[in-house]
């Protein structure tokens, strides 16, 4: 497996585990994370159905990602901060369009560039003691890597608005309470719940998986009507796949599909 200098990878089960392994700063997303972090998504391309799922989470017990990292902003003009974010922007789009679910795992703060990393994950697993924000504007800024346009497709425009206008800090509690996180974890016990999901996964066709998300991305822009209309030849497309053939033989013949993932 790959060598990072600041993440680490590992397997568990069918997941992949990546851990953004830099507690002494938080995890903060400097550069040479956003760099590892590239590195890491050429890796599950790569890899193809090798996993069957990732998990990404945070070392140490204070943070997920607490955000990017202001020290290197600080040093940086408008040009170089803009390149960071559109580095960041193409981080976060690939790990969206990857044919494999992404779950955030989040064990801590996961404020500014870290609740936008969770955000281009399919969802969100938190710890109780997470903690969830867009504190930009604390700073004079706004969201740089993605949190305008997810938050509001994850919460309502309105409250990601209030969450974005105000800075303001939320805990797990309230994060599971507007939609941001799926699930709310005791801390000892969040990488195991997501790895979990990641296996109860495992056992469905990673063709219809990956399918069902590509289109599901596709569908976030499109009105009800041109929504089903993509639907409709995603299904179509589904019913020729090996592994369609595949499950609904198995059902027929009232056993369990040994899926060929094509």
């Amino acid at each position: 497996m790959e060598q990072f200098d600041t993440l680490s990878l590992s397997t568990q089960g069918s997941a992949l585990v990546i851990t953004i392994n830099r507690p002494a700063s938080m995890n903060a997303l400097a550069l040479e994370v956003v760099a590892d972090l590239e590195r890491a998504v050429d890796y599950l391309e790569a890899s193809g159905f090798k996993h069957r799922g990732v998990v990404i989470t945070g070392a140490g017990e204070k943070a997920f990602v607490a955000g990017a990292n202001i020290v290197q902003m600080n040093t940086m003009d408008a040009a170089a901060a803009e390149a960071y974010g559109r580095r960041m922007h193409q981080v976060t789009e690939r790990l969206e369009s990857l044919q494999l679910p992404v779950i955030a795992a989040v064990n801590g703060f996961a404020l500014g560039g870290g609740c936008e990393l969770a955000l281009a994950c399919d969802f969100i697993y938190a710890s109780q003691k997470a903690s969830f924000g867009q504190p930009e504007v604390t700073l004079g800024l706004v969201p740089g890597f993605g949190g305008s346009v997810r938050l509001p497709r994850r919460v309502g425009n309105a409250m990601a608005r209030e969450l974005i206008f105000t800075g303001r800090r939320i805990k797990a509690e309230e994060a599971l309470r507007i939609g941001l996180a799926n699930r709310l974890v005791a801390p000892e016990e969040l990488l195991t719940e997501a790895v979990a999901t990641i296996e109860e996964m495992a056992k469905v066709s990673p063709t219809a998986v990956a399918n069902a998300k590509r289109a599901m991305i596709k569908m976030d822009s499109l009105d009800v009507h041109a929504g089903l209309e993509l639907e409709a030849q995603s299904f179509r497309e589904a019913f020729n796949t090996a592994d369609s053939v595949e499950g609904r033989a198995a059902f027929v013949d009232k056993r369990a599909a040994n899926f060929p993932g094509n």
